[in-house]
């Protein structure tokens, strides 16, 4: 089989890779290589799959339904086996080999095409907050985790350098970095956080209903986690004539949903609303940047 990389892997890592990318040349021989090693058999790509790695759908040696997923170096697959590992399918995906290999995890099959943002919005939100509880744990002791201080210290100090190029967005991002400023300042918690939950993450499984895929794991307090379900579906709270409302409203019930401080869920959601739209613009997607700051003005 040819395993040919999804249009969308194809565009979001070339955000991050402008001047190429010996991940996506080398991917097919890396695939072919992870199948044979594994005897697996190929059932399909995973179109339009997700947007840091390759995943394909197989069957191991003795037919049992998995995935094969397959990530840069720059997406971090090691965390993210760590973490896997650490949960050990509680609220999670399983791992179904304990090692990584060039990048390369095998995992519990679920059903990819069925997330919770197939559920209205209201129960698509109560599922996803249930699933996030579950994954805030201790970490482990050594963590191999980046925290919540040191990502988005990195992602300030691109905002810093994009605001003085941008005028337009510095006054937002003047009001996320004093916001980040202050929640940093004193953490009421340091579980381990899946680093980039939101609805689609969250897909229908066998061994529980609904299970989170795909973490960029972190360490640090439950907002920050929480922040990123606060934006889902975005553009359908553009598109309202209440979405400020809307939103408020959104905040305050996840944060006692979660028994999350409202104004530091307040506080992550707009630093991570305005992160995204500033690095939005910064790759030449005006529509997603519009919506993002839109929307980290009405908090």
């Amino acid at each position: 089989m040819v395993f040919e990389p999804p249009k969308r892997l194809v565009r979001a890592l070339g955000e991050t890779a402008p001047d190429g990318d010996d991940w996506l040349e080398k991917l097919p021989e890396t695939a072919q290589r992870a199948v044979a090693l594994r005897e697996l058999t190929v059932e399909r790509v995973q179109v339009p799959g997700g947007r840091s790695s390759l995943v394909v759908l197989v069957r191991t040696a003795d037919g049992t339904p998995a995935v094969l997923k397959l990530a840069p170096g720059r997406a971090r697959p090691e965390a993210e086996r760590a973490a896997l590992a650490h949960w050990g399918g509680r609220g999670a995906v399983q791992l179904l080999e304990p090692f990584t290999s060039e990048g390369v995890l095998l995992l519990e099959r679920l059903h990819p095409d069925v997330s919770v943002r197939s559920l209205p919005e209201a129960k698509a939100l109560l599922e996803a907050a249930g699933t996030l509880r579950r994954l805030w744990v201790e970490p482990p002791a050594g963590f191999p985790f980046e925290t919540v201080a040191e990502r988005t210290g990195r992602q300030a100090e691109a905002m810093r350098a994009r605001a003085q190029a941008d005028p337009e967005v510095a006054p937002l991002v003047g009001l996320a970095l004093a916001a980040r400023e202050e929640l940093l300042a004193a953490p009421p918690e340091h579980r381990l956080l899946h680093g980039t939950f939101r609805q689609s993450k969250v897909l229908s499984g066998e061994r529980m209903p609904w299970l989170a895929v795909g973490p960029d794991p972190v360490v640090g307090e439950c907002a920050f986690d929480l922040a990123r379900l606060v934006r889902d579906r975005v553009e359908d709270l553009i598109a309202q004539p209440s979405g400020a409302a809307t939103t408020r409203r959104r905040v305050k019930r996840l944060a006692e949903s979660l028994d999350v401080d409202q104004e530091r869920l307040r506080g992550w959601t707009l630093f991570r609303a305005v992160e995204s739209g500033v690095r939005a613009r910064r790759v030449g997607r005006p529509r997603d940047a519009e919506l993002l700051l839109e929307f980290a003005s009405w908090l």
